[in-house]
């Protein structure tokens, strides 16, 4: 039986989606030989794994209209070499600011591929569907996120370094050549379609100033974006950069232990995407009501890193880090949730406004954590644990504020 046509664009554009993720979280593992090889301290790091979100959410701003105007498949095409660019310069990169240059390649690089991906599945998949099909592929997406911990520590050890990352770059490479000859912007005539119809959404088209303007004058659009903010930074501040020096200097684990238990927050997330659209059901289809539901359990996993995680047994260590993977996918729903703001042709435009907020929401954490680490003295096991516990309560309080904020705006969504 042949594979519908929706579900090979679905693959091909995962399979970049895998990509990306790898690239942005593999610092946590990364540090420790940026470290030996080139001195970087912890206000270096947080700059060089920053960098990347900062240029990656700038990015959104005018690639939500390029999208809309020329399409995904193009858009996320042309950006894929930029990626491979980008990873064949961090693997020969020898110096601080080469790092941050290669950095910047890979942050612009793959800043269209999600945004891009869910304008194309908005054709082709019903509004129905969107809410799903956006959890499949974010759950197949981090299996980058799984890639970037222990396989990737393996990797460096036996090959090194940069030898790793010319392979990224060969597969990047290889998955932006299949997007561009397999995906498709929106279906043909003769195509079975579940999406709305291009020509359809087309009768709804408004001056692109006029959907800036519904979003910023929009009590949701901000409630949105102040979520998207705050879910990433606490995921981000574990799995993209600080939860490996954690797990490393104040719970004692070495380099194999820490990556493992880092393994289990990507777990959490591919389980918890994949059973997102049955919580919104067994929720009756309340958006808002799983979001809440998950950012609160999230809140309450993440105080564990003010200093229980470090009282509690092995084994349960790493379910908290499984169960902060799986609450963390609730914050999905900000992209059905942003779709919903404006009339399908500028649903890309609505996603990457909030996903700039997501993303910057990661840079300026993990640089702001960075920076509060750097101000308290390094013993030679590294950084003490009020290091990490006053950086970490940086996002946690950032957390609590917006979910009050929501529960008290739910109004503002219909």
């Amino acid at each position: 039986m042949q594979l519908p046509r929706r579900w090979k664009i679905f693959a091909a554009l995962a399979g970049m989606l895998v990509l990306s993720m790898f690239f942005r979280v593999s610092m946590a593992v990364v540090s420790s030989e940026l470290t030996s090889d080139l001195g970087l301290g912890a206000a270096e790091l947080g700059v060089v794994s920053g960098v990347f979100f900062y240029i990656f959410a700038c990015s959104q701003i005018p690639l939500g209209p390029l999208i809309d105007r020329f399409g995904g498949r193009l858009i996320v095409s042309i950006l894929g070499a930029v990626t491979t660019g980008g990873a064949l310069f961090f693997a020969v990169s020898a110096s601080y600011h080469n790092l941050i240059a290669a950095r910047i390649l890979l942050g612009v690089g793959t800043a269209a591929v999600l945004m891009g991906s869910l304008k194309i599945f908005s054709n082709w998949f019903s509004r129905e569907e969107f809410a799903k099909i956006s959890g499949y592929m974010i759950a197949v997406g981090n299996l980058g996120s799984v890639v970037a911990t222990l396989p990737l520590a393996y990797a460096i050890s036996n090959f090194g370094l940069r030898a790793t990352f010319i392979a990224a770059s060969l597969a990047q490479l290889a998955n932006t050549a299949a997007v561009f000859l397999i995906a498709r912007d929106a279906p043909a005539a003769d195509e079975t379609n579940a999406g709305p119809s291009p020509a359809i959404a087309g009768e709804h088209r408004a001056d692109m100033l006029k959907t800036w303007r519904l979003l910023l004058v929009s009590p949701a659009f901000w409630l949105v974006s102040l979520m998207a903010f705050f879910w990433y930074a606490n995921y981000m501040v574990l799995l993209g950069m600080w939860g490996g020096p954690y797990l490393r200097e104040v719970i004692g684990l070495d380099k194999s232990a820490s990556s493992m238990t880092l393994l289990f927050i990507s777990f959490g997330y591919i389980c918890g995407s994949l059973l997102l659209g049955k919580m919104i059901d067994i929720l009756k289809g309340s958006l808002i009501r799983t979001i809440v539901l998950g950012q609160s359990l999230l809140l309450l996993l993440m105080s564990a890193m003010l200093g229980p995680a470090e009282a509690v047994p092995r084994t349960l260590l790493v379910l908290i880090f499984f169960m902060i993977g799986l609450a963390s996918s609730s914050g999905i729903i900000i992209y059905p949730l942003a779709r919903n703001l404006v009339p399908h042709e500028f649903a890309a435009t609505a996603m990457t406004c909030v996903n700039f907020f997501l993303l910057i929401g990661a840079a300026s954490v993990q640089h702001i954590i960075g920076l509060s680490i750097h101000t308290f003295t390094r013993l030679p096991s590294g950084y003490p644990a009020t290091a990490y516990h006053t950086a970490f309560m940086i996002p946690i309080c950032g957390l609590a504020g917006t979910l009050v904020l929501f529960v008290c705006g739910r109004r503002f969504f219909k």
